[in-house]
Protein backbone atom coordinates (compact mmCIF):
# COMPACT_ATOMS: atom_id res chain seq x y z
CA UNK A 1 0.00 0.00 0.00
CA UNK A 2 1.35 3.42 -0.94
CA UNK A 3 2.16 5.87 1.82
CA UNK A 4 4.17 9.04 2.33
CA UNK A 5 7.74 8.29 3.46
CA UNK A 6 9.32 11.75 3.31
CA UNK A 7 10.12 14.24 6.07
CA UNK A 8 6.86 14.94 7.91
CA UNK A 9 8.06 18.23 9.38
CA UNK A 10 8.08 19.65 5.86
CA UNK A 11 4.36 18.96 5.64
CA UNK A 12 3.58 21.05 8.73
CA UNK A 13 5.75 23.89 7.42
CA UNK A 14 4.05 23.74 4.02
CA UNK A 15 0.61 24.03 5.57
CA UNK A 16 1.70 26.79 7.94
CA UNK A 17 0.53 25.07 11.13
CA UNK A 18 1.27 22.12 13.35
CA UNK A 19 -0.34 18.90 12.20
CA UNK A 20 1.19 16.92 15.10
CA UNK A 21 2.68 14.29 12.80
CA UNK A 22 5.75 13.50 14.90
CA UNK A 23 4.42 12.81 18.37
CA UNK A 24 6.45 14.17 21.29
CA UNK A 25 8.71 16.30 19.11
CA UNK A 26 5.78 18.53 18.12
CA UNK A 27 5.45 19.65 21.75
CA UNK A 28 9.11 20.64 22.20
CA UNK A 29 11.25 23.55 21.06
CA UNK A 30 12.73 21.23 18.42
CA UNK A 31 9.54 21.43 16.37
CA UNK A 32 10.47 22.56 12.86
CA UNK A 33 7.13 24.35 12.41
CA UNK A 34 8.09 26.66 15.29
CA UNK A 35 11.78 27.04 14.47
CA UNK A 36 11.22 27.72 10.77
CA UNK A 37 7.73 29.10 10.46
CA UNK A 38 7.75 29.40 6.68
CA UNK A 39 7.23 26.97 3.78
CA UNK A 40 10.18 24.70 2.86
CA UNK A 41 12.18 25.21 -0.29
CA UNK A 42 14.30 27.88 -1.93
CA UNK A 43 11.47 30.40 -2.17
CA UNK A 44 9.77 29.55 1.10
CA UNK A 45 10.37 32.96 2.65
CA UNK A 46 9.20 34.89 -0.38
CA UNK A 47 5.86 36.66 -0.63
CA UNK A 48 3.33 34.55 -2.51
CA UNK A 49 -0.12 35.66 -3.60
CA UNK A 50 -2.52 32.75 -3.08
CA UNK A 51 -5.49 32.37 -5.42
CA UNK A 52 -8.92 31.06 -4.42
CA UNK A 53 -8.02 27.70 -5.93
CA UNK A 54 -4.73 27.71 -4.01
CA UNK A 55 -6.54 28.33 -0.73
CA UNK A 56 -8.95 25.48 -1.40
CA UNK A 57 -6.09 23.19 -2.35
CA UNK A 58 -4.21 23.96 0.85
CA UNK A 59 -7.26 23.06 2.96
CA UNK A 60 -7.54 19.72 1.16
CA UNK A 61 -3.83 18.99 1.51
CA UNK A 62 -3.97 19.92 5.18
CA UNK A 63 -6.79 17.44 5.85
CA UNK A 64 -5.08 14.67 3.88
CA UNK A 65 -1.83 15.09 5.75
CA UNK A 66 -3.46 15.47 9.15
CA UNK A 67 -5.22 12.11 8.83
CA UNK A 68 -2.43 10.43 6.87
CA UNK A 69 -4.31 9.44 3.71
CA UNK A 70 -3.34 9.80 0.07
CA UNK A 71 -5.28 11.42 -2.76
CA UNK A 72 -7.21 8.43 -4.15
CA UNK A 73 -8.36 7.34 -0.70
CA UNK A 74 -9.29 10.88 0.30
CA UNK A 75 -11.38 11.25 -2.85
CA UNK A 76 -13.22 8.02 -2.01
CA UNK A 77 -14.11 9.49 1.38
CA UNK A 78 -15.46 12.58 -0.39
CA UNK A 79 -17.63 10.46 -2.69
CA UNK A 80 -18.99 8.50 0.28
CA UNK A 81 -19.59 11.72 2.25
CA UNK A 82 -21.55 13.21 -0.65
CA UNK A 83 -23.86 10.18 -0.70
CA UNK A 84 -24.77 10.44 2.96
CA UNK A 85 -27.53 12.72 4.22
CA UNK A 86 -26.44 16.01 5.81
CA UNK A 87 -23.59 18.36 5.04
CA UNK A 88 -20.92 16.79 2.86
CA UNK A 89 -18.06 18.59 4.60
CA UNK A 90 -19.08 17.43 8.05
CA UNK A 91 -19.69 13.91 6.73
CA UNK A 92 -16.18 13.91 5.27
CA UNK A 93 -14.55 14.82 8.58
CA UNK A 94 -16.73 12.31 10.41
CA UNK A 95 -15.54 9.52 8.09
CA UNK A 96 -11.90 10.47 8.61
CA UNK A 97 -12.35 10.62 12.39
CA UNK A 98 -13.86 7.14 12.53
CA UNK A 99 -10.86 5.45 10.91
CA UNK A 100 -9.50 2.85 13.30
CA UNK A 101 -6.00 4.37 13.36
CA UNK A 102 -7.47 7.76 14.31
CA UNK A 103 -9.54 6.18 17.10
CA UNK A 104 -6.41 4.50 18.48
CA UNK A 105 -4.64 7.89 18.41
CA UNK A 106 -7.57 9.69 20.04
CA UNK A 107 -7.60 7.16 22.87
CA UNK A 108 -3.95 7.88 23.65
CA UNK A 109 -2.44 4.53 22.69
CA UNK A 110 -0.13 6.27 20.19
CA UNK A 111 1.64 9.63 20.08
CA UNK A 112 0.84 10.20 16.40
CA UNK A 113 -1.49 8.82 13.75
CA UNK A 114 1.48 7.32 11.93
CA UNK A 115 2.36 5.35 15.05
CA UNK A 116 -1.29 4.37 15.50
CA UNK A 117 -1.36 3.11 11.92
CA UNK A 118 1.64 0.88 12.60
CA UNK A 119 0.15 -0.49 15.82
CA UNK A 120 -3.07 -1.41 14.02
CA UNK A 121 -1.13 -3.06 11.18
CA UNK A 122 0.68 -5.20 13.76
CA UNK A 123 -2.63 -6.46 15.11
CA UNK A 124 -2.60 -4.94 18.59
CA UNK A 125 -6.29 -3.94 18.56
CA UNK A 126 -9.63 -5.67 18.36
CA UNK A 127 -13.07 -4.51 17.28
CA UNK A 128 -15.90 -6.32 19.07
CA UNK A 129 -13.41 -8.96 20.14
CA UNK A 130 -12.03 -9.67 16.67
CA UNK A 131 -8.51 -8.63 15.71
CA UNK A 132 -8.47 -5.96 13.00
CA UNK A 133 -5.24 -4.94 11.25
CA UNK A 134 -6.68 -2.47 8.73
CA UNK A 135 -5.93 1.17 9.69
CA UNK A 136 -8.67 2.51 7.40
CA UNK A 137 -11.34 0.31 8.99
CA UNK A 138 -14.33 2.53 9.75
CA UNK A 139 -15.90 2.09 13.17
CA UNK A 140 -19.55 2.88 13.84
CA UNK A 141 -21.78 3.37 16.87
CA UNK A 142 -22.15 0.23 18.96
CA UNK A 143 -18.70 -1.19 18.22
CA UNK A 144 -16.04 -1.61 20.91
CA UNK A 145 -12.36 -0.96 20.18
CA UNK A 146 -9.93 -2.54 22.65
CA UNK A 147 -6.26 -3.25 23.16
CA UNK A 148 -5.79 -7.00 22.66
CA UNK A 149 -5.10 -9.16 25.70
CA UNK A 150 -1.74 -10.27 24.31
CA UNK A 151 -0.55 -6.68 23.94
CA UNK A 152 -1.47 -5.33 27.37
CA UNK A 153 1.73 -6.51 29.04
CA UNK A 154 3.98 -4.78 26.51
CA UNK A 155 6.09 -1.94 27.91
CA UNK A 156 5.27 0.20 24.88
CA UNK A 157 1.60 0.38 25.82
CA UNK A 158 2.26 0.81 29.52
CA UNK A 159 4.40 3.87 28.82
CA UNK A 160 2.06 5.37 26.23
CA UNK A 161 -0.98 4.97 28.47
CA UNK A 162 0.86 6.60 31.35
CA UNK A 163 2.17 9.43 29.16
CA UNK A 164 -1.31 10.12 27.78
CA UNK A 165 -3.25 9.68 31.01
CA UNK A 166 -4.24 13.36 30.92
CA UNK A 167 -5.57 13.17 27.36
CA UNK A 168 -9.34 13.32 27.32
CA UNK A 169 -11.14 11.13 24.81
CA UNK A 170 -13.67 12.95 22.61
CA UNK A 171 -17.32 12.77 23.62
CA UNK A 172 -18.25 10.36 20.85
CA UNK A 173 -15.97 7.75 22.46
CA UNK A 174 -16.68 6.19 25.85
CA UNK A 175 -13.31 5.05 27.22
CA UNK A 176 -12.90 2.53 30.03
CA UNK A 177 -9.39 2.75 31.52
CA UNK A 178 -9.80 -0.52 33.42
CA UNK A 179 -10.57 -2.65 30.37
CA UNK A 180 -8.48 -0.49 28.00
CA UNK A 181 -11.40 -0.34 25.62
CA UNK A 182 -13.75 2.26 24.19
CA UNK A 183 -17.24 1.98 22.80
CA UNK A 184 -18.33 4.14 19.89
CA UNK A 185 -21.22 6.20 21.26
CA UNK A 186 -22.10 8.09 18.09
CA UNK A 187 -20.65 9.48 14.91
CA UNK A 188 -18.56 12.58 15.72
CA UNK A 189 -20.27 15.92 15.24
CA UNK A 190 -18.38 18.88 13.82
CA UNK A 191 -18.24 20.56 17.22
CA UNK A 192 -16.43 17.47 18.58
CA UNK A 193 -13.68 17.60 15.94
CA UNK A 194 -10.92 20.00 16.97
CA UNK A 195 -9.13 20.03 13.62
CA UNK A 196 -8.98 23.65 12.32
CA UNK A 197 -9.94 23.19 8.68
CA UNK A 198 -12.42 24.90 6.38
CA UNK A 199 -14.10 21.77 5.07
CA UNK A 200 -16.43 23.77 2.82
CA UNK A 201 -13.41 24.84 0.76
CA UNK A 202 -12.57 21.18 0.17
CA UNK A 203 -16.10 20.55 -1.09
CA UNK A 204 -15.88 23.57 -3.39
CA UNK A 205 -12.59 22.30 -4.77
CA UNK A 206 -13.97 18.86 -5.60
CA UNK A 207 -17.16 20.37 -7.00
CA UNK A 208 -15.38 22.26 -9.78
Amino acid sequence: MARYTGAVCRLCRREGQKLFLKGDRCYTDKCAADRRAYPPGQHGQGRVKVSEYGTQLREKQKAKRYYGVLESQFHKYFVEASRRPGKTGENLLSLLETRLDNVVYRLGFAMSRAEARQLVLHGHFTVNGRRVNIPSYLVKPGLVVALSEASRSLDKFKSSIEANSSRKAPEWLSYDANSLSASIVSYPRRTEIDFPVEEQMIIELYSK
